[in-house]
């Protein structure tokens, strides 16, 4: 069975990662791709300035929290030199954003156990960075939960056993969620290959197909209404 039908078959039965009812509660989609003509007037280089643009654009919605980018082309990575150091720049974003407020907890979907986890401290990079694995009917895979804080590090260690709807860690502050606005990048991650504390959240436009069939729509277990 293919992880995308193993995660619709348990879909019903994932916690939530963060404590927001989407049914209940506003959400906005932000968008930040060169279609945005707002983004576009933004100095996206200043943490401070890109993280007032994002709690304006959710404010004015009247929303709880802006979300989305699976699978985006978006223009913001060239604000940070990490995603141009090959011939083609990395643009296309292979997990979903929840941007909230630092300190908003995060919590394991399904029972797994820490595969590894790391402090990726490039400007624009992940910053504190957990990757669980789990396991369904044989099939394992893994999540990703990126922009944490340094305190979401302590006291963890590879093998640890993370229990579904535990919380385990919180949305990091900028800089040391890798200088971004407050907010999750959780992706999924079926074949981890050898990375570890880290993987690809960003590809190029070659690659794109290659990444998207080895990290499947994280909305598969997030279940935001209109993604």
């Amino acid at each position: 069975m293919k992880l995308t039908d193993t995660l619709l078959k348990y879909q019903i039965s994932f916690a939530s990662v963060v404590p927001f009812d989407w049914q209940r509660f506003r959400v906005k989609i932000l968008d930040f791709t060169a279609g945005n003509q707002a983004l576009q007037q933004q100095e996206l280089v200043n943490t401070a300035d890109f993280s007032r643009f994002v709690t304006q654009e959710i404010r004015e919605a009247g929303a709880l929290c802006g979300v989305g980018g699976y699978n985006e082309h978006r223009v913001l990575y060239r604000r940070s030199a990490h995603f141009q150091q090959t011939t083609e720049p990395r643009e296309i974003h292979l997990g979903i954003d929840i941007w909230a407020e630092a300190g908003t907890p995060v919590s394991a979907p399904l029972t797994g156990t820490i595969h590894s986890l790391g402090d990726n401290a490039n400007f624009g990079d992940y910053g504190p960075t957990i990757i669980l694995q789990h396991e369904l009917e044989g099939t394992i895979f893994h999540t990703l939960y990126g922009h944490l804080s340094r305190a979401s590090l302590r006291d963890k260690v590879p093998g640890q056993i993370i229990a579904a709807g535990e919380p385990f860690a919180e949305f990091g502050s900028y800089p040391e969620n890798g200088d971004w606005p407050p907010h999750l990048h959780f992706q999924i991650i079926e074949e981890m290959q050898e990375w570890s504390g880290d993987y690809p959240g960003v590809c190029s436009l070659s690659e794109r197909a290659m990444y998207l069939a080895n990290c499947p729509d994280p909305n598969l277990i997030l279940r935001i209404p209109g993604l």
